[in-house]
């Protein structure tokens, strides 16, 4: 008898064990479980994906569940996907809120901080739309042409480049739809520098990709000589090309900065401060390095990103 209670003692010491270590088990798991999922989108080009495979990287590296829906499609595609909750966040550029608001007309876009401020301001109101803190970086819409057409007809600015065209030069201009018909964009450059570029001399396409625009503008593909660029561009001078300077400020700032559901961040508000200091690093001449390494090199845009976020401290190796 005494033999069975022995036994019977040391099985529920040995039961009890299971269950505590069962519930230890459960508690490790539990604090294990990835936030998530975020679903992050961009727009069809090379510094969309750059940014976006950086904000990927930074989550996932804090323990974030990460859908990767880059290259979502044009601004109009992604800041619908967005606003709709398709995707909870995006690389957008300060700027466009000109645009989107239609506030074309207020000087308010052509200063950095106000900019920020107001397209914050109105994005809150409007959508629930948060506005983390953007790069110091202007990528601003310009105009590119290949260095020996600026050196053959001395065009150094819009305003030569307006001369040029009024005065029966040739002009043939490559752009997306969006840098075609958008008032802040190509309408912007011909109303304040008078001039007006007609179909023939316009080759409209569909996406963003100004390493696209700017190689055609290099080969005169279709008789180009004239590209949609960004002033972030990394591949302007590696193909022969200048940006024509804008002396009357036609254009908005365009700092770029993550655009993200309210409810995100309501939800993860350390977000903010994992991405935050991202951007904050991310000046014209690093993200022109960077560009210029996808656009010109080759490389693929999520090993730029990765190499540059550890290089800066924003991963572990």
């Amino acid at each position: 008898m005494e033999k069975w209670i022995r036994l019977l003692g040391v099985m529920v010491i040995v039961m009890s064990l299971f269950i505590v270590s069962a519930c230890d088990d459960d508690d490790d798991t539990s604090g294990q479980e990835s936030k998530g999922p975020i679903v992050v989108g961009s727009k069809i080009d090379t510094e969309g994906a750059l940014l976006a495979s950086m904000i990927i990287l930074v989550l996932e590296e804090n323990g974030f569940d990460v859908t990767d829906k880059a290259q979502t499609g044009t601004t109009a595609i992604v800041r619908a996907a967005l606003e709709s909750g398709e995707i909870d966040m995006y690389p957008e550029y300060t700027g466009n809120g000109a645009f989107f608001f239609d506030e074309a007309d207020s000087d308010v876009w052509k200063d950095a901080q106000a900019g920020y401020d107001r397209v914050a301001e109105l994005d809150m109101e409007n959508y629930n739309i948060v506005w983390l803190e953007p790069a110091p970086a202007n990528n601003t819409w310009a105009v590119a042409i290949p260095q020996e057409l600026a050196e053959a007809e001395n065009l150094a600015s819009l305003e030569d480049f307006a001369t040029y065209a009024n005065g029966g030069g040739h002009v043939k201009l490559i752009g997306s739809e969006e840098f075609v018909t958008s008032p802040a964009a190509l309408p912007s450059f011909q109303e304040a520098y008078g001039f007006t570029l007609s179909s023939d001399q316009l080759l409209t396409i569909s996406g963003g990709n100004t390493a696209l625009t700017e190689k055609a503008a290099a080969e005169g593909t279709d008789g180009v000589n004239a590209a949609m660029a960004y002033g972030t561009d990394g591949q302007v001078a590696a193909l022969g090309l200048v940006i024509l300077s804008d002396p009357k400020g036609a254009q908005p700032v365009y700092e770029p900065a993550p655009r993200v559901r309210g409810e995100i961040i309501a939800e993860y508000p350390e977000i903010a401060g994992i991405i935050n200091p991202v951007f904050e690093s991310l000046g014209l001449e690093t993200l022109q390095a960077l560009n210029a390494k996808i656009a010109v090199e080759g490389q693929i845009a999520m090993d730029v990103a990765e190499e540059y976020l550890i290089s800066a401290g924003f991963l572990a190796e």
